[in-house]
């Protein structure tokens, strides 16, 4: 018959079946069971952190986000349950969490306590710590410590600028049976932070570079009308042979030799909001490096060398032009003008070598000429 398969018949298989139901129900059972028994419900319900309005309105930022970086994600409390009738010892501390989450009721507490003006400036707030944790205080009391822990960044145009940090608290100590005394801790810890940052950043504002709105570049150039061994550019002041105090290190096939470069020193401010930059140009040649043998001392050869002072000149006011609000960061800007510099500096190298190979070091008159007219004319746009 066809019922006689060795796996059995519809009927047999069906039977099998239930049975394996059955078997599988009865572990499931068994799990729920032992798990009840291993995490017996506490009767402590999940913290409701209330919100409110802060008592101030923030007048130079705004919460942009905030990030959870708690090492317990999963309770923001490790409270004393309150006893049950008759009991005479204090229960361990259980975790509970906030309502929602931590970071859930932490942006709904912001959100519903400080206004969110976008058109200051966007702050995020980086959680570290949230907690309240509880030990039996005696007497049928429970003591206990809020903390919280931020940090404070600047939301820049694609950077993240560090401001500041925090950390503070409060303590309380309560009767064993008066469990709702853990929110009011959390909330004012919360409010302690808030408004320690607000107090920071209006401080702040009108002086720390970080907060700056804007950045304003203000280049001057150096002058000086006399100082040891330096000879600064000037348009009114070129080289003169007198300039050329120093001797050749070895012996060299070279009428001349002048050694210009360039400088710059800076400082900052900030005023009304913007971080002003202020660069101070110095382009100049060192006397005692600069030399001349004794019979090379011509017009000729003086223009020549007055020519590899104006390109460095040249440089220097390309490298003014590189340096603009627009490439500059807050959070970076010596950095950024340290590097431009530094190419800068290399371009100058190259051009006076470039100017040396071409005129021969002054002795092909008509490249020489050239390289006189295109100098004349950039400086002329200058």
């Amino acid at each position: 018959m066809i019922s006689s398969y060795k796996n059995g018949g519809p009927a047999q298989r069906s039977r099998r079946f239930a049975k394996r139901v059955a078997f599988w129900a009865l572990v499931v059972l068994i799990l729920v069971s032992m798990l009840s028994a291993i995490s017996p419900d506490t009767g402590v319900a999940p913290i409701v952190l209330k919100t409110e309005k802060l008592p101030f309105a923030p007048k130079e930022f705004y919460v942009a986000s905030v990030v959870d970086e708690r090492a317990d994600k999963k309770a923001v409390a490790h409270i004393i349950p309150a006893p049950a009738a008759g009991a005479t010892t204090i229960a361990a501390p259980i975790p509970v969490d906030l309502q929602g989450g931590g970071l859930q009721a932490v942006n709904q507490f912001i959100a519903k306590g400080l206004p969110r003006n976008e058109k200051l400036r966007p702050v995020i707030i980086t959680l570290r710590e949230f907690e309240v944790k509880e030990t039996p205080a005696g007497k049928g009391r429970v003591e206990g410590r809020a903390v919280v822990a931020m940090k404070f960044e600047l939301q820049g145009d694609g950077e993240i600028i560090p401001l500041t940090e925090y950390k503070g608290g409060i303590r309380y100590n309560r009767p064993a049976s008066q469990v709702e005394a853990v929110e009011p801790a959390l909330r004012q810890a919360l409010s302690g932070a808030l408004a320690y940052f607000n107090s920071w950043i209006e401080k702040e504002a009108g002086t720390n570079p970080r907060l700056a709105k804007c950045i304003k570049v203000i280049f001057t150039d150096y002058a000086a009308t006399a100082a040891p061994d330096t000879v600064f550019y000037s348009p009114s002041r070129p080289l003169s042979w007198n300039d050329f105090t120093g001797s050749p290190s070895k012996p060299s096939k070279y009428a001349a030799a002048v050694f210009p470069g360039f400088s710059y020193e800076g400082r900052s401010e900030v005023v009304n909001g913007e971080l002003h930059l202020y660069l101070d140009m110095k382009v100049y040649v060192l006397q005692s490096s600069s030399w001349v043998k004794p019979d090379s001392r011509d017009d000729y050869s003086l223009n020549h060398e007055q020519k590899h002072f104006d390109l460095v000149k040249l440089v220097a006011e390309r490298f003014k032009k590189k340096i603009t609000p627009e490439i500059l960061s807050v959070e970076d800007y010596n950095s950024i003008i340290q590097y431009h510099y530094i190419e800068s500096f290399r371009e100058m190298n190259k051009l006076q070598e470039q100017y040396d190979n071409e005129t021969q070091h002054g002795l092909n008159k008509v490249v020489q000429e050239q390289w006189n007219k295109n100098i004349a004319e950039e400086l002329g746009k200058l």
